[in-house]
């Protein structure tokens, strides 16, 4: 009994990172086109193009620093703190730019090119630690599926306060803005600091396999040859790409498309809250029947939620209520399940942080390819803060539907059978 609570503690330790993480991903990826095309007066076409150049950056970087990871042979410890100091300066700059309105995209494409990369060296090694925790090969399952529901739950209470603590902040009077930027920027901080000390010196260990390092070409045939993670890679880009769209353009179709400002807080913290409630469902249900098939189902149900989503207007708040919490609850699978199934497919592996930092690119794909969103949205002359027509509509939530569809049936198709798991 003693042993399972300290288990449970260790774990907790570990999972602590993700809620800073998660802190730093929503506001780049959801608040800050909306804040700086809104708020600072960016154009949109121009905040769109941004961000993708942004975001290809920071794709194409991804596979390097997971190799780099995989060669630290001194731990991890001094490649965390680097990173955890990078992303707390790059997040307090997103939100207060020191630059006069001509240099805002450049400043702007700079502090995202830094919080990328910050974020990447941190979450790509807080992966690979995660796939390392695992000893017993008799409990490995649990014990993967126990660290991804901890540091997901962290994530998903890390998304929450990034949702609410911005929109009340951008609800105050102009001028007490940049003063509440600053405290938030700074509690994000305090938070980083935390966790990392918790996972440093309270969490399982990170157990390092000792073997040759390959050359790349080495390291690309051993991928390869991993038929299992090549099935995976393509539904799960397909996926990413049907949550990025939505993320980028969810505070767009709130405010213009639902005319529903005042509720955007509410409306993304009802999405995480529902995300936090289902995680455990997941987890259960992924026990129960595999990872890969309760996946599966998550899709389906986040098919369903935005498909009604399309359908919605100006007025309709209470029935976006509902899909928020239906799209929240698929959203605790889409975040707990496929890092599983990758640590599945990789347990025996010496390098699994190659391997993460070849799934990360495909999800940093995805979203770059997501800010495209706003430019297309231009074309179709839609403006921040006028009323949308059925455009956004179908771009924020029928696309998606297209995207996760094609991802599901290739998920059928293929019938992945990971160890450990039954479909």
């Amino acid at each position: 009994m003693i042993l399972a609570a300290q288990s449970h503690w260790r774990m907790l330790a570990y999972g602590l990172l993700g809620l800073p993480l998660a802190m730093a991903a929503l506001p780049v990826y959801v608040q800050i086109p909306a804040y700086y095309s809104s708020n600072l007066g960016l154009a949109l076409a121009t905040t769109g193009w941004v961000l993708f150049l942004a975001r290809l950056i920071d794709t194409v970087q991804d596979p390097w620093l997971g190799r780099y990871i995989d060669r630290l042979d001194t731990g991890l410890n001094a490649w965390l703190i680097v990173g955890a100091i990078l992303l707390g300066l790059a997040f307090f700059g997103l939100w207060l730019p020191f630059v006069p309105q001509g240099y805002l995209a450049l400043w702007l494409g700079v502090m995202l090119i830094v919080a990328y990369t910050a974020h990447s060296m941190l979450n790509i090694a807080y992966l690979s630690w995660g796939a390392r925790l695992a000893t017993d090969p008799g409990n490995a399952n649990d014990a993967l599926l126990g660290a991804a529901a901890w540091r997901e739950g962290a994530g998903l209470l890390g998304v929450i306060l990034a949702s609410v603590i911005p929109s009340w902040i951008l609800s105050q009077p102009t001028a007490k803005i940049p003063s509440h930027f600053a405290n938030y920027s700074l509690i994000f901080a305090l938070l980083l600091v935390l966790s990392l000390i918790a996972l440093l010196r309270f969490a399982p260990r990170w157990q390092r396999k000792v073997s040759q390092q390959a050359s790349w070409r080495q390291l690309w045939r051993t991928v390869q040859a991993n038929q299992g993670f090549n099935s995976l890679l393509l539904p799960y880009f397909l996926n990413a790409i049907s949550v990025a769209i939505p993320s980028t353009l969810a505070l767009f179709f709130i405010n213009d498309r639902l005319q529903a400002a005042s509720y955007a807080g509410a409306f993304l913290a009802s999405y995480f809250i529902a995300a936090a409630i289902g995680l455990p469902l997941w987890v259960m249900l992924a026990k129960k029947i595999g990872a890969l098939c309760a996946w599966r189902w998550g899709m389906l149900l986040a098919i369903l939620a935005f498909c009604g989503a399309s359908l919605l207007g100006a007025g309709d708040s209470a029935a976006y209520f509902i899909v928020c919490l239906a799209a929240g609850l698929a959203l605790g699978a889409d975040l707990a399940l496929p890092p599983v199934l990758l640590a599945q497919m990789i347990r025996d592996e010496a390098t699994p942080a190659a391997y993460f930092g070849i799934w990360t690119l495909l999800g940093k794909l995805a979203l770059a390819l997501s800010g495209l969103a706003l430019p297309l949205l231009a074309f179709f002359d839609y403006q921040p803060g006028q009323e949308a027509g059925p455009a956004l509509a179908w771009i924020y939530a029928g696309v998606p539907c297209g995207f996760k569809l094609l991802a599901l049936c290739l998920l059928h198709r293929i019938q992945l059978q990971p160890a450990g798991a039954r479909s």
